[in-house]
């Protein structure tokens, strides 16, 4: 759909063959026992989707010792969704309300990053199965026996049972970043003080490597966490430093300066302090106040004469150095500034509220808030309508709602099954969910017709389920995650009529059920993916990105304001707040968009731009917020009449260009009403150079380019490319 079809591979089938072999294991284990052994037909059967529900429906991201660890943690979870679903299935509004209750919470979850998000499904379907009729409390110590049985062979099967290589993890990518860059570092000390095309090649791949389009699911630092967040912001430290590396100048007069060779050196120190830090080493504590004591001599060289007795005294006062020496010096303070976060945010990152280096407030404002507190607020982070995990917890929490309201007032039979297809067949867009139900009833239809036949042929000879359903289920999840959603609802539907002939009288009726009841999930699927967000993430990336520069564009015009007035003019309170928060709606949608097919043409329908570098726009949101809040930071000198002109006017015209990019990715909101075309903004630099203009007039200028090189990308974007040159969406 959007494409062609993926290709299948024998590595496909064995990834998810390992998966089937666990999960057979422990579902047919827990199932005989409990069935055959003891017979607790009830134990029996919560034994069973235990095991389906956390090792086959969801999709917990990471190796098999990684997912034991995270079953582990959720056993209180699972405890808690039997008792609430057995106790509220007394009546059906009881057992809607907590539907829609439960439905939402565990969906919302999402915004705790893979893990919950993968696990989600899992824990939708523990709930679902106690919360239809029978009302029987009697039999909850039963259900939470088998529920245990199940999830604990599960955790045993995942954690020693065919186990799988661990990828590295994303501290050792960080720290191979780190080196690098100390290596990049190293070499613009040296001539000829710049880097060449292959050094700049290996940075840029090695930034690459630490895009989480790359990262697998589960290393990804996406969690609210202290160390998560930490992380994170570890490796966007680490690609800013890489890129002002590989762009740094060639000095104008050959040769760099003492000042500047001093903290390139610090750097390098420092990246490798780091590096070692993300490892087994200690915090970078004596390279980090090196760097910040050569930091502080560079920018004293560029901002006023030269302190008496220094290494270099005797040169040029600021107002005499020429100006591409001081352009120089401002590129140079930007890799010392993101040396420095890098170093920072990886000591947090390995101890968490024990690190050794100095936290500065502001930028790593969550470090030493509790994890409650930063749940929080992730949680009211994305408590909107434009947040898609928003979007999809409402979607699915009503659907569910929908689906067991019908069950429970038409007395559906086997209602679980319509719920359960509503869960597995709703989709994050319109176009995506028809053409899963149009593959789903397919694939629920052949199954029903095999299902009638074995039915009839095996009669009430439960010996020959009890045979057939280990194989038949191994054959299932194998095949059916890697031939897609027709297959697995085929194949899941000659499943579960295995697993409830051998628990009631069998017969071929019960194909026709199987058929109805998804076929009514597919419907209440169909119709909330149709009235809730039908276009997903694709329209709102659109909305999160044209909001993200329409915030940037607010503060690059407060910050050129307040740098040209010397701090006389402050910044608007709670605008670096709003755009943060844009930040994080774009990236979620961002994220969300990639997991989602390119939708069907169509005359309704307004495409989303497809010449757009979405990357490109997340990092301007970024490297505003970063370089505003470094030049503001205290104290702010006066820039003269001339330079604080053109800085002002320098940032009103960024601005525009945000804007107007803003203006074309979301036409009508409160942007222009007109379709714009996607501009090509050109590097926009002043006019004629201020004659004596001090080092913080070209650190602003350094920043405002930057940022105008975002933009350059945004227009250019296109799909964007590997380091090979190979489109990735």
């Amino acid at each position: 759909m959007g494409g062609a079809p993926a290709r299948r591979t024998p590595a496909d089938y064995a990834v998810s063959g390992r998966r089937a072999v666990r999960v057979t294991l422990v579902a047919a284990a827990g199932f005989y026992l409990f069935r055959y052994g003891l017979d607790r037909p009830v134990a029996a059967t919560y034994a069973l989707f235990a095991s389906v529900a956390l090792g086959g429906l969801a999709r917990i991201p990471g190796t098999g010792r990684q997912r034991a660890a995270t079953v582990l943690r959720l056993l209180p979870v699972c405890w808690l969704l039997v008792v609430v679903g057995t106790l509220l299935s007394v009546r059906t509004w009881s057992a809607v309300v907590g539907m829609l209750a439960v439905g939402f919470a565990l969906a919302f979850a999402a915004v705790g990053g893979p893990r919950p998000a993968g696990a989600a499904p899992g824990l939708q379907l523990l709930y679902i199965l106690p919360s239809f009729p029978p009302y029987a409390p009697g039999t909850l110590a039963e259900r939470l026996i088998g529920t245990s049985t199940g999830l604990a062979l599960f955790i045993a099967a995942e954690a020693l049972v065919l186990p799988e290589p661990s990828p590295p993890p994303y501290r050792a990518r960080a720290a191979h970043a780190a080196r690098t860059a100390a290596h990049c570092a190293t070499l613009l000390v040296a001539p000829p003080y710049t880097l060449t095309g292959p050094d700049i090649r290996v940075a840029w791949e090695t930034s690459w490597s630490l895009r989480p389009l790359v990262v697998p699911e589960a290393e990804r630092p996406a969690g609210p966490g202290v160390r998560d967040r930490a992380l994170a912001h570890t490796g966007l430290a680490t690609r800013t430093l890489l890129s002002r590396l590989a762009h740094l100048p060639v000095p104008p007069d050959g040769q760099p300066g003492y000042e500047v060779t001093a903290v390139l050196r610090a750097v390098a120190r420092l990246a490798t302090a780091t590096a070692d830090c993300l490892g087994t080493g200690p915090s970078p504590v004596a390279p980090y106040e090196e760097l910040v004591t050569a930091r502080a001599q560079l920018s004293a060289l560029s901002a006023g004469p030269v302190p008496a007795g220094h290494p270099a005294t005797g040169t040029a006062r600021a107002p005499d150095l020429p100006p591409a020496v001081l352009r120089r010096h401002a590129a140079v303070l930007e890799i010392a500034d993101a040396a420095l976060a890098m170093a920072t945010a990886a000591d947090l990152a390995v101890r968490g509220r024990h690190a050794a280096v100095e936290v500065p407030q502001g930028r790593f404002w969550y470090a030493g808030t509790w994890a409650p507190i930063l749940w929080w607020h992730r949680m009211r982070g994305h408590a909107g309508r434009r947040s898609v995990f928003f979007q999809n917890a409402v979607r699915i929490a009503l659907a569910l709602t929908a689906a067991r309201l019908v069950a429970g007032v038409d007395t559906l039979p086997h209602g679980f099954w319509a719920t359960l297809a509503t869960l597995t067949l709703t989709r994050t867009t319109m176009d995506e969910t028809w053409h899963t139900i149009r593959l789903a009833l397919a694939g629920t239809l052949a199954g029903a017709l095999v299902t009638a036949g074995a039915l009839s042929l095996a009669g009430t000879h439960t010996a020959v389920y009890a045979v057939v359903l280990p194989v038949w289920m191994l054959f299932a999840f194998t095949v059916g995650p890697v031939r897609g959603v027709g297959w697995a609802q085929g194949l899941f539907t000659v499943l579960v009529a295995l697993v409830f002939a051998q628990l009631a009288p069998p017969t071929w009726r019960l194909a026709e059920v199987r058929v109805l009841d998804v076929l009514v999930g597919s419907a209440i699927g169909a119709v909330f993916g149709l009235l809730a967000w039908p276009r997903g993430a694709h329209d709102e990336l659109r909305h999160a990105a044209a909001e993200l520069l329409r915030r940037a564009a607010e503060i690059v015009v407060a910050t050129g304001a307040s740098v040209a007035g010397g701090g006389a003019v402050a910044a608007p309170s709670g605008v670096p707040g709003s755009l943060q928060r844009a930040v994080v709606l774009a990236e979620s949608a961002y994220a969300q968009f990639q997991s989602e097919p390119t939708p069907f043409g169509g005359a309704a329908r307004r495409p989303v731009p497809r010449t757009v570098d979405w990357q490109a726009t997340l990092m301007a949101g970024h490297h505003t917020l970063w370089g505003s809040q470094r030049l503001l930071a205290p104290p702010l000198t006066g820039l003269g009449r001339v330079a604080a002109e053109t800085v002002s006017g320098l940032g009103d015209r960024v601005a525009g260009r945000m804007l107007l990019i803003s203006a074309a990715l979301d036409p009508g909101a409160d942007t222009p009403t007109g379709r714009i075309p996607l501009i090509d903004p050109a590097r926009v630099g002043p006019v004629a150079e201020p004659p004596g203009a001090p080092r913080l007039y070209h650190a602003t200028v350094s920043w405002l380019d930057s940022l105008m090189t975002d933009l350059t990308r945004i227009a250019h974007g296109g799909p964007e490319c590997l380091p090979d040159g190979h489109p990735q969406r």
